[in-house]
This record gives C-alpha cells, structure tokens and sequence, in this order.
C-alpha cells in the first residue's frame, strides 16, 4: 500500500509538470502568437536560461524518486525490528547479539540502538544520552537529504525571473532599434521574455509540494524513532534492574 501511495506521489509530480507545460503552449497559442505552439518550441524561445531550468527539472525528478524510496518507512524501520531486537535482548542481556543484530540493520534505527548499547550497563544517564545524541544525528541525515529539493524550489524561480529580465532587455533593444510604431516587436519580445519565469514556477511549484510531502514524511518517521528510543531505554533500564536483582 505505501510503495502504492509512493508512485501516486511521483505520477502526481510529473503530471503536474506536464500539465502546467501544456497549458503554457497552451495558452501561448491562444493569445496568437502562432496559430498553435508546440511544447518544444515555447521552451527554446526562452533562451540559454531555459537550459539550467531543464536541468534542474530532471534534477528535482531524480531526487524526488530517490528519496521517495530512500525515506520509505519500511526501509528506516524495518518490519519487526523491534520484536525481534527483544527477542535477542532477553536471549543475550550482555547485547552483544544486539549489536551485531542492529550492524546487520544498517540504518536511522539500527545505529540509534548500537549507540545506546555501547553504553548498556554505564548508567541510565548514559544510556539515554548516547539514544538522543544518535538520534539528533540520524534525524539532522535525514533532513539534509532533502535540502537538494528545498534549492531547487528558491533557485527555479528566480532563474526563471533572470531569463526574464534579459529577455525584456534584449526585447526593448530590439524594439528601439525598430523605431516608432513598432509596438507588435516589442510585444512579441516581451512574451518571449515571460516563457523563462513560466517554465521555473511550472518546475519550482511541484517540486515544492513533494518537499512538503516528503519533509512530513520524515516528521512521521522521526515521531516512530522517538518512541522506539523511549521503548528501548525502559527495556534496557528493566534487563539491567533485572540482572541486578540475580
């Protein structure tokens, strides 16, 4: 069900994309410039700005299914860790198993509880300093991921408004050197202008709506750990009570 929820998101993303595209040429069409603009043809008169704007596109597209994946819940938590962590906890109390388990489980869970293992048995103080130290560590990872797509989201715009204003420059030169009367050159310029901050508010807004989808993600995974962390350290703190009593 969520790999399901997880390719609705990027086809929503695409769609998104295309459609916001097509309703540019679109409307380009429309206002009769020509009596139909293609997609392709509306992106090059943008000019070189469009190129760093297209790169950026498929930029945003990669991150946004490498970390549709890389976040996945399943892939940080794996299913049945946790049991299976008390399982081995109440066979070897020592929590060697339990390292070498969490080891085998590279991942955000996994080095949250190998760092509060390497303290078992030094206090419960330092038992949940090392779970709450890796666990600001695991939780500033997974954030930074996502700063790819949160400047994808600030520069696309403001790409899209320098190929903009270079357009309106060279729009205007164009139509001074014209010379008097010339209003269609100067209006025609002035389209061709607004096509590069079309084409970075088309790329920025998607892009901006999985980074917001992806960032709650990471929230709702962050909530888990943090009960997980508080689960650990009362099931350590009750082994080592226990052992004590023996």
């Amino acid at each position: 069900m969520k790999r399901m929820w997880n390719m609705m998101g990027l086809v929503f993303f695409l769609g998104m994309m295309l459609l916001a595209m097509d309703s540019l040429a679109a409307s380009a069409g429309a206002q009769g410039v020509k009596a139909k603009e293609s997609m392709f043809s509306l992106i090059m008169k943008g000019g070189p700005v469009m190129i760093p704007l297209g790169l950026a596109s498929v930029l945003a597209l990669a991150l946004a299914i490498e970390r549709s994946l890389s976040l996945s819940r399943n892939r940080i938590i794996p299913p049945g860790f946790m049991d299976s962590f008390k399982t081995i906890m109440s066979e070897d109390p020592s929590g060697k198993k339990a390292i070498r388990f969490c080891e085998e489980h590279r991942g955000p869970v996994g080095n949250i509880f190998k760092s509060g293992l390497q303290k078992l048995g030094k206090g419960d103080e330092a038992l949940e300093k090392a779970v709450e130290d890796a666990g600001f560590r695991e939780t500033d990872k997974m954030k930074r991921s996502l700063r790819g797509l949160s400047i994808i989201v600030t520069v696309a715009p403001l790409l899209g408004l320098l190929g903009t204003v270079y357009g309106m420059i060279s729009a205007f030169e164009t139509a001074s050197s014209a010379g008097v009367g010339k209003a269609d050159v100067l209006a025609k310029g002035i389209y061709e202008a607004l096509v590069t901050t079309a084409a970075g508010l088309t790329i920025a807004i998607p892009v901006l709506l999985v980074f917001q989808f992806l960032n709650n993600r990471v929230d709702t995974i962050i909530d888990k750990l943090d009960e997980m962390g508080i689960d650990f350290m009362r099931h350590c703190t009750e082994k080592t009570e226990s052992q004590g009593k023996e």
